[in-house]
C-alpha cells in the first residue's frame, strides 16, 4: 500500500494553507489569505486571522483534495504546526535525530522586524515585501544600523531584532518636518537583517561541519537574504538550498512534507488532548482527528 498520504494544514498566522504529500511528492495544495483584511490595520489582528481560519480551513482542505483527485477518507495523517519565529537548527536527519537548536531570537523575529519597521516607514502591509521593493534603490551603506548580538560576547547563534526596530524607528523620528528617505532605510534594514541572519548562518556550519544550509520561511524570500547567504556560503564552500518563492510564504505544503517524513520514520502520535501550544517545537507529534484511521504529526 506504501506510506500513507499526509494532510498539511497552516494556520500560523494571516494564510490558511493545505497540502497532500506522500514519500515525498507533493500531490495537491491550496491556500487563502486574510492579508487584505489585516492590511487596513497595518498588522495582523489575531481575531481577525482566526475567524479566516475557521472560515477558510475546509474549503481549502476540499482544494487541496480536488487538485490531488483525492478524498478525505484517503488522508492517513495530519500535520499542523506553530510559526513566528527566527531560529537556527542544527538537523542531521529530520525524522530520526533530535533537532538541536543553536539559537533563537530573544525578542523580535526578523520578519515582526520587517513589518513594523515598514509601518513606521510608512509602506503598506505585509512589511516584508514593501520593504524588499523599496530597498532595491535605496542604498544599503546610507544607515548604519546595528548588527544585534555579533559581538565577541554576546550569544554567537542568539537573535535579536527588537534595538534593530528601536534604531529604525529612532531614525525616522530624526527626519520629522522633512522628507524620509525610504528606500535608503530599507536598503539599510534590509542589509543589517541579511547580514546578522547569514553571518551568523554559515558561522553555525562551519563550527559544526556542516555542509548544506537551508534558507526557509517567509524571511526566505528577502532578495537581499537570499544573494547573500548564496555569497556567502558559496565562499564558504557550503552548498546553500532555499525554496521557490512560493514555499517561503505560508503554505500547508511544506508542514505535509515534514509530516510526511515523521510518518514515514513511525513517529509516534500525541494523545487527543493534545493543547495548542505556539511555543512547540518542531517534530512535536500531535493527533488530530479529522479522517479515521489517521495519525497525525505537527511540524
Amino acid at each position: 500500500m506504501g506510506s500513507p498520504i499526509v494532510l498539511g494544514i497552516e494556520s500560523s498566522c494571516d494564510e490558511t494553507g493545505a497540502g497532500l504529500v506522500r514519500d515525498g511528492r507533493l500531490l495537491g495544495h491550496a491556500v487563502a489569505s486574510s492579508m487584505d483584511e489585516h492590511a487596513r490595520y497595518g498588522g495582523v489582528v489575531p481575531e481577525i486571522a482566526a475567524r479566516a481560519h475557521v472560515h477558510s480551513v475546509r474549503p481549502v482542505i476540499q482544494q487541496a483534495l480536488d487538485e490531488a483527485g483525492l478524498r478525505l477518507s484517503d488522508i492517513g495523517a495530519v500535520a499542523v504546526t506553530s510559526g513566528g519565529h527566527t531560529s537556527l537548527l542544527l538537523v542531521r536527519d529530520l525524522a530520526r535525530d533530535p533537532i538541536l537548536h543553536l539559537g533563537d531570537t530573544l525578542d523580535d523575529a526578523a520578519g515582526e522586524c520587517f513589518d513594523k519597521v515598514a509601518r513606521v516607514f510608512g509602506l503598506p502591509y505585509p512589511g516584508g515585501p514593501a520593504i524588499d521593493r523599496a530597498a532595491r534603490v535605496g542604498d544599503p551603506r546610507a544607515v548604519p544600523f546595528p548588527r544585534p548580538l555579533t559581538g565577541p560576547r554576546d550569544e554567537p547563534y542568539a537573535f535579536s531584532f527588537s534595538g534593530l526596530k528601536t534604531a529604525a524607528a529612532r531614525w525616522a523620528e530624526g527626519h520629522a518636518g522633512r522628507e524620509l528617505p525610504v528606500a535608503d532605510g530599507a536598503a539599510s534594514l534590509q542589509e543589517a537583517v541579511a547580514d546578522v541572519l547569514t553571518r551568523k548562518a554559515v558561522a553555525a556550519c562551519e563550527e559544526d561541519g556542516v555542509g548544506t544550509l537551508v534558507v526557509v520561511g517567509g524571511v526566505a524570500a528577502n532578495s537581499r537574504v537570499r544573494s547573500l547567504a548564496e555569497e556567502r556560503c558559496r565562499a564558504a564552500g557550503i552548498r546553500l538550498r532555499v525554496p521557490p518563492l512560493w514555499l517561503c510564504t505560508d503554505n500547508g505544503a511544506m508542514i505535509a512534507a515534514v509530516g510526511d517524513l515523521l510518518v514515514r520514520a513511525g513517529a509516534e502520535p500525541a494523545p487527543l488532548d493534545v493543547s495548542i501550544d505556539p511555543s512547540a517545537p518542531l517534530a512535536y507529534a500531535a493527533l488530530h482527528p479529522i479522517a479515521a484511521p489517521t495519525r497525525a504529526v505537527a511540524a
